[in-house]
């Protein structure tokens, strides 16, 4: 660390500015679930079907993931404190438009908006933690960030249905007005620039071709993971041209953000030679992953398999969100005293016993069970984010800070984009595989099953008054059974591929540097 960056000194107190760009944060990703459980009532009042809405969150992601690993030369092009207020400014003005849009191209065009500046704020608010705190506080900043990262998303639902149920869709949006105007005028008080920041702001080039094809890559991979699931992935032609378009964009970027003679290329991948922030980035990958397939997968089971509202399974999610606080403390008590890496094995550990624990699900599942479920999985979270992002940035030279930021929140996001992907698609793969091997069993043939029609069948004609063939209607809720059924298979099997993908990550953490929260390997 040079004198200059050991002597520097905030003006304003570090916790008020962590206060303040944490908020920004939250409402930022709250905004990337918050619309998710509000999609039918605006596709019914623009006009659209719900295929055509679901554009609305594609176009945010796309906007989002593409901007996150640029963030850092954004940052440098226009000083860190003027970026953040541009993002915030902006991301408000978009989220009035989407609340007033009369057109679905308007509510995609503004969402696009709005995830473009709604992107730079994750990674810019690491970049301030890092900067203005030691690093045995670090901890503790990084504690208060993990509120918004973990707990956001969580919440969103749960909040979307509540505001969606008692107000309107557009209330959606139009909350995160007061909450910018304040986040706004408070950066404005509070931020500054470090030293060394404002003097990268200084004759910089821009670095066309790896902005070009960073937003190539990540763009189209964004959206083929997206709208795979719709479009019946690689058996559609415009899934299978973004993907190659993806893979293009992703391999050149790689390969010319490593090999161009510019002096700064769009972002520095030599983040990428320190073994802590390489292995830590790859864990939080993983993690994300779990998390963000996980919290779809809940959500989904409560709402299509129990008959829940959005609001109740929203209130599944919440205790596990609550447990992600409470833990934290906990977590930061124990890092000056245990090694790091041993935490996020702990933390992995934990995530694999509980989503085994998820794997007794059974059809007749009650609301405090799928509570427990969930809760036993966010557990482990609150062992992971602090310890990971703490132990990825504690041997990291202090100049890479910025762009080691952006490239590690854009492993998190585009990881999360993958989860969820594969969540969805995973259900709909099993519960196709499970019912092709359970309909052997619906046969004249087998003896188990006629028992069980005739029972059905005696049942519907001595107890009800349906009209129809009792032995068809007997048949037909058999087939509505095992539907069912192999629906439940189809969660467990989701959950035994997360167990598994954590299992698989403990492991990794052994190749950490062994130090506690003090950062004892190394300093900047």
């Amino acid at each position: 660390m040079s004198a200059e960056q050991s002597s520097w000194v905030p003006k304003s107190n570090p916790w008020a500015v962590a206060i303040v760009v944490t908020i920004a944060v939250f409402m930022e990703i709250l905004d990337t679930t918050i619309v998710n459980v509000a999609l039918p009532h605006i596709a019914g009042s623009l006009s659209s079907s719900y295929d055509e809405s679901t554009w609305v969150l594609t176009s945010y992601l796309v906007a989002n993931g593409i901007v996150l690993p640029v963030s850092a030369f954004l940052s440098r092009t226009f000083g860190r404190k003027n970026y953040f207020m541009i993002c915030i400014l902006m991301f408000t003005v978009c989220s009035l438009l989407c609340g007033i849009a009369t057109e679905l191209w308007q509510m995609i065009l503004f969402r696009l908006l709005q995830g473009f500046f709604g992107g730079g704020l994750q990674p810019v608010q690491q970049s301030v933690l890092l900067d203005y705190f030691k690093k045995e506080d670090r901890g503790k900043a990084f504690g208060l960030s993990s509120i918004a990262i973990i707990v956001a998303p969580i919440l969103g639902p749960t909040l979307g249905g509540l505001i969606t149920d008692s107000y309107s869709w557009r209330w959606v949006f139009l909350i995160n007005i007061p909450i910018g105007v304040i986040a706004l005028i408070a950066i404005y008080q509070l931020l500054e620039d470090p030293p060394w920041e404002k003097k990268t702001k200084d004759k910089l080039s821009i670095d066309y071709i790896g902005i070009g094809l960073i937003t190539l890559g990540l763009g189209c991979l964004q959206v083929m993971m997206d709208r795979g699931e719709d479009d019946d992935w690689f058996q559609s032609s415009f899934i299978v041209t973004f993907a190659i378009l993806a893979v293009i964009g992703i391999v050149g970027a790689v390969y010319w953000l490593l090999y161009t003679k510019k002096k700064k290329p769009v972002v520095d991948l030599r983040c990428l030679k320190d073994k802590n922030f390489a292995v830590s980035s790859l864990l939080m990958a993983g993690m994300a992953m779990i998390l963000y397939g996980s919290s779809v997968a809940i959500p989904q089971l409560a709402q299509q398999q129990l008959g829940y509202t959005a609001t109740l399974s929203g209130l599944v999610m919440s205790p596990g969100a609550i447990l992600i606080v409470l833990s934290i403390p906990l977590v930061l008590k124990l890092m000056p005293i245990v090694q790091t890496r041993y935490l996020i094995a702990f933390g992995f550990s934990i995530m694999t016993v509980a989503f085994l624990y998820s794997m007794t699900l059974v059809p007749n599942v009650d609301f405090e069970t799928l509570v427990m479920y969930r809760s036993a999985q966010s557990l482990g979270l609150g062992f992971l984010f602090v310890p990971l992002t703490t132990i990825a940035f504690i041997t990291l030279p202090q100049r890479l800070n910025a762009d080691a930021a952006a490239l590690f929140t854009m492993f998190r996001n585009v990881a999360g984009s993958i989860g969820i992907s594969l969540s969805t698609a995973g259900i709909t793969e099993r519960s196709q595989a499970q019912s092709a091997h359970m309909v052997h069993n619906m046969t004249p043939l087998n003896e188990q099953f006629n028992l069980a029609v005739e029972k059905g069948a005696a049942a519907i004609r001595d107890y009800t008054s349906i009209v129809g063939d009792p032995m068809t209607l007997a048949t037909s809720r058999m087939y509505q059974e095992m539907v069912s059924q192999a629906k439940i298979l189809a969660y467990i099997d989701v959950f035994s591929y997360c167990a598994i993908i954590a299992c698989v990550l403990v492991p990794l953490c052994f190749l950490l540097s062994p130090v506690k929260s003090e950062g004892s390997a190394g300093a900047h």
